[in-house]
């Protein structure tokens, strides 16, 4: 065939597949279905009366008729040649999850030691928050290690396994089971002491709608519903596109256990060093008594204890309530102030207006410092509480990364803020004078040199004299007032550097929003001429518009919203072609001082939009999180897979 034939039909088939894509999604999950409930079906059926052989099988996987059996396997458990007791949780059936491994213990006296309550007494937390976590009210026996399938003691229910300190896996005997394939998902335990989880969804670093609406005791109702609104509306939109799927397909039961093993995970650390602490209570205890020497220790420090006791009483009732007492006191004025600037800030005139702190960077910043200030505290006392819950319980970790991320963030703004405010402090006067150079000539003088070259045929293209002189003398004339304002307020430039330098203490942040509030203020002239010569143009294109409609025996519908036909006079038509053209031949002017300003003005919004890029990184960057991330990965929430 030739090479061109074929290439012509991978293209034919290529172009049919992309046409059928659907069809062919659908294929695949079929297949994918048929392979997870037909196929295998078959295959369990068939297998059922062969002879299975009584060997282990090795790297984990033998066969078996009852469908996929997963064991969750914890790599850091004994792997000694030592017989053993497996103790875990069954979720099903088809799925066992391995706590730990007691050696040396035989099984029956494990079994009796759950059901007594001695594996796991003397919890420092109640132990029933931790098991219901884990979907369980108790542990139980799994099964055994390195123990004989002859052995009198062994259930039909249990696993047998082969553990070898040469491995990492461990083997499993087929015993009491009819055959199907196993699964051994080999995991490493995660450390709550380090505060380490993991979870099925990433984190937000951002506060909470809950978070936010707590900090403001006086919302304002329109506000507030007006949120509520958008809200509701990004749900809808949120719930329209998760609609949008080839097939969607039930889940299935090992799918369902997914979240109760992730919480198993996490938790088996807890449960495995509480075991361990208490297998001692398994086996026959002799107390010695204490010899000499140890008696003569403890009568030595106990002088000190008791000095040590003496202070820590000093401390505890006298010292500790006032100082207490102090910060509580400091907080609630903090609050009290911090609440009254931002009902300021947010306040609103009537519903379609804007706040302070959508129009000025610096009282957006101010806002978003105070909200973070108001919040700590809620935040610290969160944080507090997972003293008195387990380590396991992972639900405050990213309060804790959140807490944390922010005073990092603070302090590095602060620390940067310093080394700005003391440079601009030493050099006010030079920073000043270039300021006022860069406005001068830019903002000003550059803009009046641009329109009177706009009033001159600019690049040669023929403009209306009459409209281009007009234009030029009405904005020349503003740039020539706006002048003569900055002029009179130039001298107090060096106290309003000073100034910035200042707010540099508080952090970074705040000269760059009060930078950014100062760009706007003296380019508000730019912003008017923009205004002026967009509305110019937006009105001569709609009269053109509506005046091509006439030329052409049709008008508007405003109504029914749509080019109607109708009859005009000959006078209409003649006055309304002299306007056409008229509008025609004036609209390049009109289009060279519109596209002017609208470039001045981009420079304008370019500038800011770098300052607001700027406070976004100072206020918003996650830099706590990537330190978690090169320090230890396994404190951020990540998927297993």
């Amino acid at each position: 065939m030739h090479p061109f034939s074929i290439l012509t039909l991978a293209i034919f088939v290529a172009g049919y597949i992309t046409a059928r894509w659907d069809l062919v999604t659908r294929l695949y999950e079929l297949a994918i279905f048929a392979i997870d409930h037909g196929w295998t079906a078959s295959q369990q059926g068939s297998s059922s009366g062969a002879e299975v052989p009584s060997d282990a099988i090795q790297d984990g996987i033998m066969v078996t008729a009852n469908g996929l059996l997963r064991i969750f396997w914890p790599t850091d458990v004994p792997r000694s040649t030592e017989q053993g007791t497996i103790i875990g949780w069954r979720n099903s059936d088809l799925d066992l999850f391995v706590v730990s491994i007691l050696q040396g213990i035989e099984p029956k006296r494990v079994e009796d030691a759950i059901r007594a309550g001695t594996l796991l007494r003397s919890a420092p937390h109640p132990l029933n928050n931790l098991l219901e976590l884990c979907g369980h009210t108790a542990v139980q026996v799994l099964g055994a290690t390195n123990l004989s399938p002859h052995d009198d003691a062994c259930d039909p229910q249990w696993i047998l396994a082969t553990t070898n300190p040469a491995s990492i896996a461990p083997s499993f005997y087929n015993y009491g089971r009819s055959p199907s394939p196993i699964q051994v998902v080999m995991f490493d335990r995660p450390s709550p002491v380090r505060m380490q989880y993991m979870s099925l969804s990433p984190i937000c670093l951002a506060l909470s709608d809950k978070a936010f609406n707590d900090l403001h005791a006086f919302p304002d109702p329109a506000v507030d519903q007006e949120t509520r609104n958008e809200k509701i509306r990004k749900a809808n939109l949120v719930l329209k596109i998760s609609l949008h799927t080839v097939v969607r397909h039930s889940p299935t039961p090992k799918e369902l256990l997914l979240p109760i093993i992730v919480n198993q995970i996490n938790c088996s650390f807890e449960v495995a060093q509480l075991m361990a602490k208490n297998v001692p209570l398994l086996g026959a205890r002799q107390k010695r008594s204490r010899s000499v020497g140890e008696l003569v220790v403890e009568s030595a420090t106990t002088i000190w204890d008791y000095l040590f006791d003496l202070v820590w009483h000093y401390l505890t009732v006298w010292v500790y309530p006032v100082v207490t007492l102090g910060f509580i006191i400091g907080l609630v004025c903090h609050r009290f102030i911090a609440e009254i600037i931002l009902q300021v800030l947010e306040r609103r005139i009537h519903s379609e207006s804007l706040a302070l702190k959508d129009i000025s960077a610096t009282a957006q910043q101010v806002d978003i410092r105070l909200q973070q200030f108001c919040y700590w505290p809620i935040q610290y006392l969160t944080l507090r509480k997972r003293r008195d819950e387990w380590e396991s319980i992972t639900d405050r970790h990213p309060d804790y990364i959140r807490f944390y991320n922010s005073l990092w963030l603070v302090a590095n703004d602060v620390i940067i803020g310093i080394a700005i405010g003391t440079y601009i402090n030493d050099n006010a006067e030079w920073v000043s004078s270039q300021i006022n150079t860069v406005l001068s000539d830019w903002t000003i003088e550059g803009l009046r040199n641009m329109i009177l070259w706009l009033t001159d045929a600019p690049a040669g293209l023929k403009l209306n004299n009459e409209l281009a002189l007009f234009l030029g003398a009405l904005f020349i004339w503003v740039i020539d007032y706006w002048k003569g304002c900055v002029g009179s307020l130039q001298p107090y430039l060096p106290q309003v550097i000073y100034f910035i330098g200042f707010s540099s203490f508080a952090g970074a942040s705040m000269p760059i929003a009060l930078l950014s509030d100062l760009l706007s203020a003296l380019t508000v002239h730019i912003y008017c001429f923009y205004t002026a010569s967009a509305r110019i143009f937006h009105w001569q294109l709609t009269i053109i518009v509506s005046l091509f409609h006439l030329f052409r025996g049709k008008k508007h519908n405003v109504l029914r919203n749509r080019i109607d036909s109708c009859d005009y006079d000959l006078d209409q038509l003649l006055l309304g072609t002299i306007f056409f053209t008229l509008l025609s031949f004036l609209l390049p002017t009109v289009v060279v001082f519109y596209l002017t300003f609208t470039s001045a003005r981009m420079a304008t919004i370019f500038l800011k939009a770098a300052l607001d890029t700027l406070l976004a990184c100072l206020n918003h960057f996650p830099l706590f999180a990537l330190m978690l991330r090169v320090k230890d990965s396994r404190r951020l929430p990540g998927t297993p897979f």
